[in-house]
């Protein structure tokens, strides 16, 4: 057989991509690029035309990808997603059926979180799912303290303010960073990287992992509802599991601090957002939560929806936290590498997700 053939979802955005193809290709792989989510994609087919096959679906679109994937009966080795496109049980079953010539064999992602693939039914056809732990660790560690700032300072009411030239002082003095208490539940790589600089800032941070541990900068609590309590600042950097699904709901909102601000960039749901817990707190001036920033949500791209829209004290932004030049080019080059080695069945080393 010839190379083995990696079907690109959607590339790294602007010039990342040449970088990114340039791996895959310099890998020995044969790459089809949907073209789908490309801005240039005149450009990009004359510069590449001679080394890259291309197609342009929707990925988001389950008929429309299993027919990219299977690609008339010739399926992909591989297949690279960046923005969570769901990959469940149907299309997996389809794009490993044997009667292909290249069933599915590696996913790979380009990012941390992998709930957008139903592992179990991966591991059952045989897929081996990659991702990149840590690579946006300080990209969504520096945007979760810019939902901060723009929150205690009030910022986006004081853009709106003075784009409509009215000079609107605060109502009452903000609060300073020093003078919070910050909560961090999970401790991982990313609650680990937030948790030095709100420090560095003069916060006092605490924080709860999966194993009810903390380190350093963070004091360790007891538990969730230890946490809710005692913070005046609560941000979210846990995967979303069976476990961690509603850990934030109508009892744990009403838990927290009178002001307090939630900061969720980690998954949706998470959050007991759809089911309005979040944004009835909201709403609700004699309620502790006095503000919330989320950037990511149960229902996203095409299908983006929340009944948090309107709310002036809910900060919301579309899934950009990770989004910076050096987090998104080492994710798409890590996750190059690490598909090239696990077709080569290289697998030591390679950070593989299982159910």
């Amino acid at each position: 057989m010839d190379k083995a053939r990696i079907l690109l979802l959607d590339a790294a955005p602007g010039e990342l991509m040449a970088r990114e193809l340039d791996r895959l290709l310099g890998h020995g792989l044969a790459v089809t690029l949907n073209l789908r989510r490309v801005t240039d994609r005149t450009g990009t087919r004359d510069v590449w035309g001679d080394r890259v096959e291309f197609t342009d679906f929707d990925a988001f679109d389950e008929s429309a990808l299993t027919a990219a994937a299977v690609r008339g009966g010739e399926g992909h080795d591989a297949l690279k997603s960046r923005a969570g496109v769901p990959l469940r049980a149907g299309f997996l079953a389809a794009a490993t059926d044997p009667a292909l010539v290249r069933p599915l064999r590696v996913i790979g992602r380009a990012g941390a979180g992998t709930d957008h693939v139903e592992l179990a039914a991966a591991a059952r056809h045989g897929v081996t799912v990659t991702h990149t732990p840590g690579s946006n660790a300080g990209a969504v560690a520096e945007f979760a303290l810019a939902q901060l700032l723009a929150l205690t300072r009030d910022l986006p009411a004081h853009n709106t303010s003075a784009h409509l030239g009215v000079w609107r002082a605060p109502a009452a003095p903000a609060v300073q960073l020093s003078e919070l208490t910050l909560g961090i539940v999970g401790l991982g790589r990313i609650g680990s990287a937030l948790a030095a600089r709100a420090v560095a800032l003069g916060m006092d941070v605490q924080g709860l992992s999966r194993q009810h541990r903390a380190g350093p900068p963070a004091r360790p609590v007891r538990s969730l509802t230890a946490l809710l309590t005692t913070s005046d600042v609560v941000s979210l950097h846990l995967p979303l599991t069976a476990a961690t699904r509603g850990l934030i709901g109508r009892a744990e909102l009403a838990l927290m601090r009178p002001g307090s601000i939630l900061l969720n960039t980690a998954r949706g749901g998470i959050v007991d957002e759809q089911a309005q817990a979040l944004a009835d707190a909201l709403r609700d001036p004699g309620h502790p939560l006095a503000a919330a920033a989320v950037d990511t949500f149960a229902h996203e791209h095409a299908a983006f929806e929340s009944p948090l829209f309107g709310l002036p004290n809910a900060l919301l932004t579309p899934h950009v936290a990770g989004m910076t030049r050096s987090a998104m080019s080492t994710a798409a080059l890590h996750c190059a590498d690490h598909i090239a080695a696990l077709l080569g069945d290289r697998p030591d080393g390679i950070p593989v997700v299982r159910a």
